[in-house]
């Protein structure tokens, strides 16, 4: 083929595949390959059995096509169950540990013709504790940020074309935004959760990655979280250019990125203006801390009852409530979030289309002690509504950063209709990240 099956988009490969000018199999061995000559550095993934992909890969070629994600192979973050590999969470607890059967979202896409291809490295729990191993793919020094580490680095690295991951603060978001790839958080609950390790009932939420919107969508639409409607045009588009109450946490790249979207979109014609958020927004961070905090104290409380010993201090921290969040201080928490869900979708109308604002303070961090700050993801998280990560340009340190167009609750597909039409503004160079990892 003229182009490395490994470096097309999901779409792209999806078409080949539906044409039958692709296998499957071709499609797996190019990942392999592609994961055989990177991932010693990139460290994306943790468990992988080639022979066994391969061989899933010959029977789906074998199958009639099931839909548009038939043969593509999927990267699993380890805290998401599936049937032909362990989900340990990157936790000496469950070493080894094989539920033996697919989470809810792997179930879906298994079900629709997709392979899984392997397992993903994560934040121990998807919270807290073990960090991922996983490598930032333009510069090992650096994070890929998390929790949701492997899925964006794979993703990012071309090693695989979809990955899962997770979102209770910005551990989808952010890590799309330092691996230069696009990234759906859908509205909280649209996706089951079953088989899902949870952390935050109030916040959990499972997205997915891919390298363009058309992927985003193709899986989205066997969610049915995507259903076709009117075409939507930059030209006259309504965008709110919010810096979030916690635009002092804001760094070079993260400032570059937001302000060269809001440009590229205004010189479209999209109609581009600031949007403040009124006073109680500024409390829903705190919010976010107690409510995570509280939720996940009740959901580490098994381990930190029968293997206390290898849980990490910062899971016994939850469960012990250091930060001795009171029951009072919840309750507002809740209720604080609730009041301003309704607020800000009513925002939305014929004075606003999307709201434009940073996916990260700026450029993934040096070192893998971090996964970055999800500061500028939480109030997002909390409120409900879907997501979409899009790359924007490369930052001073010459690492990726990302901008997030943020809809109101339920309106996945209309918000995957803008980002449809708003990507190829704001992604103005996507070659240039082929260029620097492909050589």
């Amino acid at each position: 083929m003229e182009t490395e099956p490994a470096r097309m988009t999901a779409a792209e490969a999806s078409a080949a595949i539906q044409a039958r000018k692709m296998s499957c199999e071709e499609l797996v061995r190019s990942c392999l390959t592609r994961i055989a000559s990177r991932d010693a550095v990139v460290k994306a993934w943790l468990r992988l059995d080639p022979e066994h992909a391969i061989r899933r890969a010959r029977e789906a070629d074998k199958l009639p096509s099931k839909g548009p994600l038939h043969g593509l192979p999927w990267g699993v973050k380890d805290v998401i169950d599936t049937a032909d590999y362990p989900t340990t969470q990157n936790s000496p607890i469950y070493d080894g540990f094989q539920v033996g059967r697919d989470a809810a979202p792997v179930a879906v896409v298994r079900g629709s013709g997709s392979l899984i291809l392997g397992k993903t490295d994560t934040v121990e729990f998807a919270s807290h504790g073990r960090k991922a191993v996983s490598t930032n793919p333009y510069n090992p020094a650096h994070t890929p940020g998390g929790s949701s580490s492997g899925s964006g680095a794979a993703v990012g690295d071309w090693q695989v074309p979809l990955a899962f991951g997770t979102q209770t603060g910005g551990s989808h978001i952010r890590p799309a935004s330092f691996n230069g790839i696009y990234g759906l958080k859908p509205s909280w609950n649209r996706v089951s959760r079953e088989g899902v390790r949870m952390s935050s009932m109030t916040l959990d939420t499972i997205g997915w990655y891919g390298r363009c919107v058309e992927d985003l969508i193709m899986v989205g639409e066997a969610f049915r979280i995507f259903r076709s409607s009117a075409p939507v045009e930059v030209k006259g588009l309504r965008v709110g250019v919010c810096r979030s109450p916690v635009w002092r946490e804001i760094e070079a790249g993260g400032e570059l990125a937001l302000s060269t979207a809001a440009k590229r979109l205004a010189d479209a014609g999209a109609i581009v203006e600031d949007l403040e958020l009124p006073d109680p927004f500024s409390w829903l961070h705190d919010a976010h801390t107690a409510i995570s905090n509280s939720e996940g104290g009740a959901s580490f409380l098994p381990e930190y009852v029968n293997a206390h010993a290898l849980l990490a201090q910062g899971l016994r921290d939850k469960v012990d409530n250091v930060l001795q969040i009171t029951s009072q201080q919840l309750l507002e928490a809740y209720a604080l979030a609730d009041s301003c869900r309704p607020v800000l979708d009513r925002m939305f109308g014929p004075s606003l289309d999307v709201i434009l604002t940073p996916s990260s303070p700026g450029e993934a961090p040096e070192g893998l002690h971090t996964t970055g700050d999800a500061v500028f993801n939480k109030m997002w998280t909390l409120m409900h509504g879907p997501n979409v990560g899009i790359p924007c340009c490369f930052g001073p340190k010459g690492l990726p950063v990302g901008v997030t167009l943020v809809g109101p609750q339920m309106s996945d597909g209309r918000l995957l209709a803008i980002a449809a039409a708003c990507a190829p503004v704001i992604d103005a160079a996507p070659e240039e990240r082929v260029r620097r990892l492909w050589g």
